[in-house]
Formats: C-alpha cells, sequence, structure tokens
C-alpha cells in the first residue's frame, strides 16, 4: 500500500512540475460563482452557501471523461462507492461514512430513493443524459425531509433543445451512443434525448463469491430524456422526465435454472409551474413520480415501487440580505414484492411543511431551518438545521453547523415476509414496529480564497446516528439496535494557473459501529483523488486522475485492501462542433475489490466522438 501511495503522489508531483513558470492571465474557473439550489432549495451562489457543497457542470463532466456516474461521484470528497462488479452491476455510495440509504437522491427535484430498498442503484443512470450534478455534504432533512441523514446528491438532466450526439467504443466490447434534438422558439423549448449502451463484459465474481462462473456478465441499458419549458405570462410550465431499461447479467449460483439476469427499469418525471408572484415573492410547483421495477427470473423475485409528490416551494426576499423560505410537500409511496409464492403490497403517505431563513449582518451570515413530517406509518419527525458564517477576511470565511436527520424503515425492512423454517420461527422477517433512524451533526470549516488562482476548503464534522435498523438477533429480523459515530474531515483544493488546472480532495473519516466499537462496512479511513489537465492552444487537452483508498472492511472480517489507479485522458477538437475523447482507465492495471468476490475492470481503452449544437 506504501509504494502504491508514493506511485500516485509521483504522478500528481510530476504534473504540477511540468508547470510553465510564466503563464498567461489567471484562467476564471472559480466555481463559487456557480448558483446550486440543493442546499437550501433556493438559488444560491456556492459562495453564499453555509454548507458542504460541490457543482459538477457539464464540462466538469465531458473534461472529467469518466467511465460511469458512480466512477464520477467517487472522485469526490466525502464519497465511498460499493459496486458488485464492472459497469452496470449494483452501484451505491457512503457520503460522509454514513450507509448507502441515508443519501437522498433527487433527480430534477424529484425523489428517486426506492421505497422498498431505500437506495437508487447509480449503474443505470447514464452520463451522457446529465447536465449538473449537485452534491450537499451534511444532514438536510430541515429542508428535504426523510433520507438526508448524510446528504443529498441531486442530478439535473440535460437540455437537449440545441441538439448533441455522443458515440463510444471501448473495453470489454463496449458501444453505446446518444442523440438529443429539439427545439427553441418565442420563450419555449423542448429536448428529447435518446441513448442506448450494451457491454460484453467480464466475470463480475471472483473465487471467493457465493455461485461464481468465469463467465463474462454483460449489461445493456436503454434510456430516453425529455425536458421542456414554456412561458405562461409571468409563469414558466415545465416538463422533465428520464427513464432507463437496463437488462444486468450476474452469476446466479450453482442449481439455480437459467442465466441469472435483473431486469431494471426506473422511470422519474416531473411537471410544474414557476415563477413570480410579486416582485419579492418567487415560487415552483411541481407534481412528481418515480417508480422502480425489478425482476431476476432465476430466482422467482419481483419488487418494486411508487412514489407520486407534490411540491410547493417559495422564496420571499425581505431587506438588507434577508431571505425567506417556506414550503409544503405531500407524497404517497406504494411498494410490492413477490418473491416465489409470498410477498407484500403496501402504501403509505406523508405530508410535510419546511421553514428557512437566511440572513447577513455585516461579516456575519446566518441560515435556520425547521420542518415537520407526518408520516402514516410511524407517526411524527421534527427536525431542525443551524449554521453560521463570519466573512474573518475578503479572502477568508469560518463557518460552523448544526444539524438533525431521519430516515423512514423501506418497506423490506417493514414487510419482508422472510423464509419460514417452520414451527413459527421466520428468518430475516420484517418488523411493522420500527422506529425511523435519527442523527444530529455538527460542522466546522473555512474557505479560503489564497489568490485568483488557487482556493482551499476544509471541514471538519461529527455524526451520531440512533436506532439504527439492522437484520440481527438469533432469526436475523429487522430491530432497531445499533448506534454509529462518525467523524472526519474532508479537504479541497483548486489551481487554475494559465493552461493547467490541478484539482485535488482528501478525506480522512473513521465510522463506527458505537456499541462494537467494529468500523463500518466498505468505507476506507482515508481517500484521495486528483486531476490535472493542460489546455493546449488549439482547443486540445490532455489530463490525468489519480486515485488512492486505504483498505476497507466487509463483511465476514474481510479486509479489503487499499490501492491506488491512475487514469490518462485526452481530447482533441475537430471542426463544426465536433471534439474526439480517448482515455486509458486503470493504467496500471491494478487489481482491487469495492466489495468481496467482486471483480473490477482492469486496464481499458474507451473512445468517442462528441457533437454539440452551437
Amino acid at each position: 500500500m506504501k509504494h502504491t501511495i508514493q506511485q500516485a503522489a509521483l504522478a500528481v508531483a510530476i504534473s504540477i512540475a511540468l508547470s510553465p513558470s510564466c503563464f498567461a492571465e489567471e484562467a476564471q474557473r472559480n466555481t463559487l460563482d456557480t448558483v446550486q439550489v440543493t442546499a437550501n432549495r433556493i438559488e444560491k451562489p456556492v459562495a453564499e452557501t453555509l454548507a458542504s457543497v460541490t457543482v459538477i457542470t457539464r464540462e466538469d463532466i465531458e473534461l472529467a471523461q469518466a467511465p460511469d456516474l458512480i466512477n464520477l461521484l467517487s472522485r469526490q470528497a466525502g464519497v465511498d462507492i460499493a459496486r458488485n462488479g464492472g459497469p452496470g452491476q449494483a452501484s451505491t455510495l457512503f457520503l460522509r461514512g454514513t450507509n448507502s440509504s441515508h443519501s437522498l437522491v433527487l433527480v430534477d427535484g424529484v425523489r428517486v430513493n426506492a421505497a422498498t430498498q431505500g437506495v437508487i442503484d447509480f449503474a443505470h443512470i447514464p452520463l451522457a443524459q446529465i447536465d449538473r450534478i449537485e452534491i450537499v455534504r451534511g444532514p438536510r432533512a430541515a429542508l428535504w425531509g426523510s433520507d438526508a441523514i448524510g446528504g443529498v446528491v441531486q442530478i439535473f438532466t440535460r437540455d437537449a433543445s440545441k441538439g448533441f450526439f455522443e458515440a463510444r467504443l471501448g473495453g470489454h466490447r463496449l458501444a453505446g451512443a446518444t442523440a438529443g434534438l429539439g427545439i427553441a422558439r418565442d420563450g419555449a423549448s423542448i429536448g428529447l434525448s435518446v441513448g442506448g449502451e450494451r457491454l460484453e463484459g467480464f466475470s463480475a465474481t471472483n473465487d471467493a463469491a457465493f455461485g461464481h462462473d468465469p463467465d463474462a456478465d454483460g449489461y445493456r441499458n436503454r434510456n430516453f430524456a425529455l425536458r421542456g419549458e414554456a412561458r405562461l405570462g409571468s409563469q414558466s410550465l415545465f416538463i422533465t422526465g428520464l427513464v432507463t431499461d437496463a437488462d444486468v447479467d450476474f452469476d446466479a449460483g450453482t442449481g439455480v435454472p437459467g442465466e441469472g439476469q435483473t431486469a431494471a427499469l426506473n422511470r422519474v418525471f416531473g411537471l410544474g409551474l414557476r415563477g413570480p408572484v410579486s416582485d419579492r415573492w418567487t415560487h415552483a410547483l411541481t407534481l412528481g413520480r418515480s417508480s422502480e421495477d425489478l425482476d431476476t427470473p432465476a430466482y422467482f423475485s419481483r419488487f418494486g415501487s411508487t412514489r407520486d409528490s407534490l411540491d410547493w416551494v417559495n422564496s420571499l426576499a425581505l431587506h438588507d440580505r434577508q431571505s425567506l423560505g417556506f414550503g409544503v410537500n405531500w407524497s404517497r409511496e406504494t411498494g410490492y414484492s413477490d418473491e416465489g409464492f409470498q410477498g407484500f403490497e403496501k402504501s403509505r403517505r406523508n405530508a410535510a411543511a419546511f421553514v428557512t431563513w437566511q440572513g447577513g449582518f455585516g461579516a456575519h451570515t446566518f441560515d435556520a431551518s425547521l420542518r415537520r413530517d407526518e408520516n402514516s406509518q410511524f407517526g411524527g419527525a421534527s427536525t431542525g438545521n443551524f449554521a453560521w458564517g463570519w466573512r474573518a477576511a475578503d479572502s477568508l470565511r469560518l463557518r460552523a453547523s448544526w444539524g438533525q436527520g431521519f430516515r423512514a424503515p423501506n418497506f423490506n425492512e417493514l414487510y419482508y415476509p422472510g423464509f419460514d423454517l417452520g414451527g413459527g420461527l421466520v428468518l430475516f422477517a420484517g418488523n411493522e414496529n420500527l422506529n425511523p433512524e435519527r442523527s444530529r451533526s455538527v460542522e466546522v470549516g473555512m474557505d479560503w480564497q489564497m489568490s485568483d488562482s488557487q482556493s482551499l476548503g476544509l471541514s471538519a464534522y461529527r455524526t451520531r446516528i440512533n436506532d439504527l435498523i439492522a437484520f440481527a438477533g438469533p432469526l436475523l429480523d429487522a430491530i432497531n439496535i445499533r448506534r454509529a459515530a462518525i467523524d472526519g474531515v474532508e479537504l479541497d483544493y483548486t489551481l487554475t494557473k494559465g493552461a493547467l488546472a490541478i484539482r485535488a480532495n482528501a478525506t480522512w473519516q473513521d465510522a463506527r459501529d458505537n456499541d462494537t466499537g467494529e468500523r463500518l462496512l466498505r468505507r476506507a479511513n482515508r481517500k484521495l483523488h486528483a486531476s490535472a489537465d493542460y489546455s493546449f492552444a488549439n482547443g486540445a487537452s490532455a489530463g490525468l486522475d489519480v486515485s488512492v483508498h486505504s483498505p476497507r472492511p466487509d463483511f465476514g472480517g474481510a479486509l479489503l485492501p487499499g490501492y491506488s489507479r491512475v487514469d490518462l485522458r485526452a481530447s482533441a477538437p475537430l471542426a463544426q462542433g465536433w471534439t474526439v475523447d480517448a482515455r486509458v482507465e486503470n493504467v496500471g492495471d491494478a487489481d482491487y475489490e469495492l466489495v468481496q468476490g467482486y471483480n473490477t475492470p482492469g486496464r481499458t481503452g474507451v473512445i468517442s466522438l462528441r457533437w454539440q449544437a452551437r
């Protein structure tokens, strides 16, 4: 591990050393001016936000040339991932050391965490359909409700009204393409985009996995996105949609008839009206629907969920750097499970109201939020959040925050029928009497604009979670039994000097079961990611990414070894909006696991061609 870290550090040092001493004027890539909406539920520049926020733009996505969404997310501070094999296999994330079900995920403002499992599989959301990603680290339950304990990830789909095209070929017989086309006229626009990807793949498992089969486990994804907007007087009518239909091959195990394959259908739609009510008052009214259906014939297993929602969010500008936000939410979740000859079909409703205030007084800024949720299944939950910032100097801001969070039990934890052992004994049974998980977090940090070309961000946090739900006890049924203690530090650094851009982030965290003292599974104590990109005068660019992770515990007392990985990439403009990209992933052919018994891709090459209408 020490040798691989030294190699990774050397690669970053070489890229910095290649920087000329006399670049032209400084490039203005200051992301602090970027506007985000997730942290406060209203538009606000990152520079004025007291939460820890990362914004990934379409330009960043194209520059990074990440193979998929989960890989791109893994490069960010405070994010760990788990994936059961290669591209297309089940993929989840852990935000600030919390569980995968402790991160709220939104697509165009619509919640997409499945009601049955409590998580979303990031493997099926194609990067080519994404315009922007906002990651808010830290609790946001006082604004968004359940699940936002570790933070919020919001994905905004791409506007295809101007037209675009992408095609890619790569290792493991990868072939894919995405195209968008639309029209914009007289204050109205509509864009449609379709995409598909096929990958023959490699064996998802190795000898350490149950049911290992050395055959290739492929993946197929078909996707469709819609985005439109039309002016209605002072208001705007908008519609969004994303549909993904995927087939995932896996090793079903000895004695299971047929090839293991899961069909996964995910849909999310939004329809709404937004605009000014007065000079100081703006609002957004959104109807949303998200659904997930999974079918695994080899195991006679079908389950899924649907969520219908209504959100009304308002922003009122007061005076002298004061603003007030308020809103209401209603949602209805239904879930079903058909496991052979047993299963369930259940539903529940949730109603909520929130209020948030932001104010500035001299060098000091404040955020305060309160929310009340009433749920037909578990009752009520009240959450709050408070943050303070101090502009100690023109280039330095200090900040501190406190927040609460909660997570409602998912339908599998509540209603899963389990396995009947006879004699009234049931294994892995759900429990309708579960309480919500609850958390408290504190954070201190600083944002330092070191110069026109350098910035540094630092955050330290502490999170305590009570009533964690686990399948435990003699029959491994669902109970509130565990507590978690998570402490961590995050560091972000950016240098933009002429044609050279360097970005680096590091995370140190200690995530433990507070009752046993054992580390929480699949979280690294230390991780580092650094990238360096050089832009040439003709518009071409070249770059590298270095990722380093310390060892992580897994089930059964296993310890996954630490690893480092280096990726190279290059891009060159052609003509009339065309660009060719090429990348080599895992240049050193590092052999590592994100989940015990599951393989990861070795050295792989990909070439792509893209076009964007001017």
